[in-house]
């Protein structure tokens, strides 16, 4: 059986939707709540965060320049990766030769740790996608410029006195 109402809904039908709409934002609050939560501690955890050492100073300065530049254009610009140390860098190595099978295939995606810019703390990957293609194309004039055509994500710092950024090499197997 259905029921018309005409007017005003019974009291008892105003306090359920009440009811409803505040147990609907306590949920909707919780979510939010428990991803700020999720997001302080990922950002709390313990570790070391890409800039908490290692990196050079000029590299941090020019890649706040960059985040607050991108950030301006809307373009959400993180961090994924920054001064590693050497065992770190040793650990990468041995990975991508499991990963591509050989060591020759392994060399186009990462350097041994006495090459590496990241062990130096004058490298950065970053993203997402979006955001590396935008510093792709802003980084000469924040002093970042990406060094490996194979890695939209790997920048490094513009030389000193450098007007523009070097030829992209193919890929990291330059560096061995």
């Amino acid at each position: 059986m259905v029921t018309l109402y005409v007017g005003r809904l019974p009291e008892r039908v105003r306090r359920r939707r009440a009811r409803w709409a505040v147990a609907s934002a306590v949920v909707v609050l919780c979510v939010v709540v428990v991803g700020l939560v999720h997001a302080l501690g990922s950002a709390a955890s313990p570790g070391p965060t890409p800039t908490a050492q290692g990196l050079s100073p000029e590299l941090e300065q020019r890649f706040a320049a960059a985040q607050a530049a991108a950030a301006a254009d809307g373009v959400p610009l993180t961090l994924t990766s920054g001064w590693r140390s050497a065992a770190d860098q040793q650990r990468l190595v041995d990975d991508a030769v499991e990963r591509y099978g050989s060591l020759e295939e392994a060399r186009r995606w990462v350097l041994p740790p006495e090459s590496s810019a990241h062990v130096q703390g004058t490298a950065i990957d970053v993203g997402p996608t979006e955001s590396a293609l935008w510093l792709g194309e802003h980084g000469l004039e924040l002093g970042l410029c990406r060094t490996y055509a194979n890695e939209i994500w790997h920048f490094e710092l513009l030389a000193d006195g450098a007007t523009t950024c070097p030829e992209l090499h193919p890929d990291s197997s330059s560096g061995w």
